[in-house]
């Protein structure tokens, strides 16, 4: 993926509020409500406060990508990193350490793992799906201890895995060659491709969920784009991907080549965005995160519009590939930056609050990635070092 040095910064001049409706090249203005967005201020109010608790080092290649999992609440510590060809699964103990509890290399050693998401089996098996630069996804039963299915189809390397919550054998992978696909890990069916003339024009670097169903998500990359899409046109074949009994290959996957909402909020590469509720917090290489709503006329997309409410800036945060994470109740999120830090913010707050700044004089590495636990209690960050670093909140 290449060295900090050249994760680009392809500057281009672009209106926050522009709408390309049919990917035809004819661009169109949203109307917003005209307000100014509120700002937040680079001084932590503390309402929370952490200690630095445990570095563990891997190796000497960057892990990717950290994150807990929130599919099995009875794990709720248990962690995984992923980086090099190799994934990592630790549990979080209460004295402060880090305890390695499994670990899978693949079988070539020049794969590079960028991304993971934990998943689940019909029959609640914790699974572990990771991806990255060969474009193969790899689904681990962490039960079982082995591998269980290796997802085939996209054509450039994956940087990102997100599982859907409620339905958690469903998953979604956004890829370097600009498509983004709607798996089930259950059957190892591809269900859906989100690509065509009004899809993203560059590599899609994030996608998410839609917090209340199935049926939406929002994807982001390297155009600038976020874009949002709908699945419910194709809720028959969501559906049957459970039951059908034939080659995962017979499959009849669909293409969804139009999305909902294809909406410029930031003027670089989006190489992070998450749901909140129904707003959608979006993060560049322009030294902040966005808070804004989408609001989409499923009858006249003309009449689309999108406001930017919050603005949430993380200096020192100018390269790509640097992802943020929230607590399971969406009220902080976590995201590090190129010299080592980590900024946490309360998203609940209006106007932004930064809670914490967290640093070490050992960490002087960009984090690409945060992780926070259930609760927000324990905050981890994955260092281009090869290192995981871990913060616990004192308690009071």
């Amino acid at each position: 993926m290449g060295n900090s040095s050249t994760m680009g910064r392809a500057w281009k001049d672009l209106s926050p509020t522009i709408y390309d409706r049919d990917g035809d090249g004819k661009i169109f203005h949203i109307p917003g409500l005209g307000c100014e967005p509120a700002v937040g201020l680079l001084r932590p109010n503390h309402q929370r406060e952490y200690k630095f608790s445990r570095k563990l080092t891997e190796g000497n290649c960057p892990l990717y990508a950290i994150g807990f999992n929130f599919i099995h609440p009875h794990h709720k510590d248990v962690f995984a990193t992923v980086g090099d060809n190799r994934v990592t699964i630790y549990n979080g103990l209460q004295d402060g350490n880090l305890a390695p509890l499994q670990a899978y290399i693949d079988e070539d050693k020049d794969e590079k793992f960028f991304t993971l998401s934990w998943a689940s089996n019909l029959d609640g098996s914790p699974l572990l799906v990771a991806a990255g630069k060969n474009g193969i996804i790899r689904v681990i039963n962490c039960a079982t201890k082995k591998l269980s299915k290796n997802l085939v189809g996209h054509g450039g390397s994956i940087y990102d895995l997100r599982t859907q919550p409620q339905k958690p054998s469903f998953i979604i992978s956004a890829s370097k060659d600009e498509s983004v696909r709607l798996w089930n890990v259950h059957t190892g069916i591809c269900i859906l491709i989100f690509a065509g003339t009004a899809g993203h024009r560059d590599a899609i670097l994030s996608v998410d969920f839609y917090t209340f169903d199935i049926y939406r998500i929002a994807s982001c990359g390297m155009d600038s784009t976020v874009k949002i899409w709908s699945i419910e046109e194709f809720r028959p074949y969501v559906e049957q991907s459970f039951t059908w009994s034939d080659l995962p290959s017979k499959f009849p996957t669909k293409y969804v080549k139009l999305p909902l909402m294809s909406a410029v909020v930031h003027s670089n590469y989006v190489d992070c965005t998450r749901w909140l509720g129904d707003f959608i917090l979006s993060k560049s290489v322009d030294d902040e995160i966005v808070l804004w709503k989408p609001e989409i006329n499923d009858k006249n997309p003309a009449e689309n519009s999108i406001d930017v409410l919050q603005k949430y800036p993380v200096p020192y945060c100018d390269v790509w590939f640097i992802k943020f994470s929230c607590d399971f109740h969406f009220n902080h999120l976590a995201i590090g930056n190129r010299k080592g830090e980590i900024y946490v913010w309360d998203v609940q707050a209006s106007p932004p609050v930064l809670v914490t700044r967290l640093i070490n004089p050992e960490c002087k590495n960009i984090i690409r990635h945060t992780a926070m636990s259930l609760d927000g209690s324990m905050i981890l960050g994955c260092s281009e070092d090869g290192s995981i670093y871990r913060w616990d909140e004192v308690k009071c």
